[in-house]
């Protein structure tokens, strides 16, 4: 950019959207924190309240955190493209660090309670989803943040990585919606059609999970949010593409 020139500014309406999806998000973890310190006596390793560590986690990890690994390049669009990737692969590898401690939270804690794991529709998603992402994951490092795929690979896998990576956000607030219910039904099935606090304030949890997602979905599909390529990437991309495809830069279409 040439001396003087006014700084880059995002899109009209992106910091908006942005900044209640980071509300929203806040918002979901301290309800999932209050539901589980006010009705189910909070969170404790070693003890029977080991299983609350799971919700937890799954929100923060699989919900939260995942959702704002989507919307690094949405939200940093203007710094340099290898430092958005690696904050991209760090936020959804500190997502799946976070889940792998839910799940041997709740696997741990039906050993404790002798209760069989894996037979209900909440787990099957679940852990599907965590599977799925944890493959999504490594794929998508090994194709954009190590050198070594070569540019068509990557053209080709690209569409891919962006369609899963949606579809395994929408998964994991689904198995999240599910889990939620799921865990209604064991605690308070007596009582939860009686419009009780608890069963409200896990409703509440779960309408916060679907307007959250509902965000960082409407900021991920606006073509216009999308992130435009900075000059250095452009040309550094046909750099990239002469040397692992033998092309000439100025080679015919």
């Amino acid at each position: 950019a040439m001396d003087g020139a006014p700084p880059p500014t995002s899109p009209s309406g992106l910091s908006a959207y942005v900044a209640v999806s980071q509300l929203l998000g806040l918002t979901l973890l301290g309800t999932t924190g209050a539901w589980l310190g006010r009705y189910r006596g909070g969170v404790a390793w070693h003890s029977p309240l080991q299983f609350n560590a799971h919700p937890l986690c799954m929100v923060l990890g699989m919900v939260f955190l995942q959702g704002d690994a989507l919307l690094v390049y949405r939200v940093f669009r203007h710094e340099a493209k290898r430092s958005t990737k690696a904050l991209h692969a760090l936020l959804h590898g500190l997502a799946l660090v976070i889940a792998l401690v839910g799940i041997i939270a709740v696997f741990e804690s039906h050993r404790a309670k002798g209760i069989p794991d894996m037979y209900s529709l909440h787990s099957w998603c679940g852990m599907a989803t965590f599977v799925l992402y944890l493959l999504q994951w490594f794929l998508g490092c090994g194709f954009f943040l190590f050198p070594g795929a070569s540019f068509s690979l990557r053209g080709w896998y690209k569409p891919q990585h962006i369609f899963f990576g949606i579809t395994l956000f929408i998964l994991s607030i689904t198995s999240c919606l599910l889990g939620i219910t799921e865990m209604l039904l064991f605690n308070i099935s007596d009582s939860y059609s009686h419009f009780v606090p608890e069963g409200i304030l896990a409703n509440t949890l779960g309408v916060l999970l679907v307007a959250f997602g509902l965000v960082v979905g409407y900021v991920l599909t606006r073509e216009e949010w999308k992130r435009p390529p900075l000059a250095e990437e452009l040309a550094l991309s046909m750099d990239f593409k002469t040397l692992t495809e033998g092309e000439s830069p100025g080679g015919g279409s």
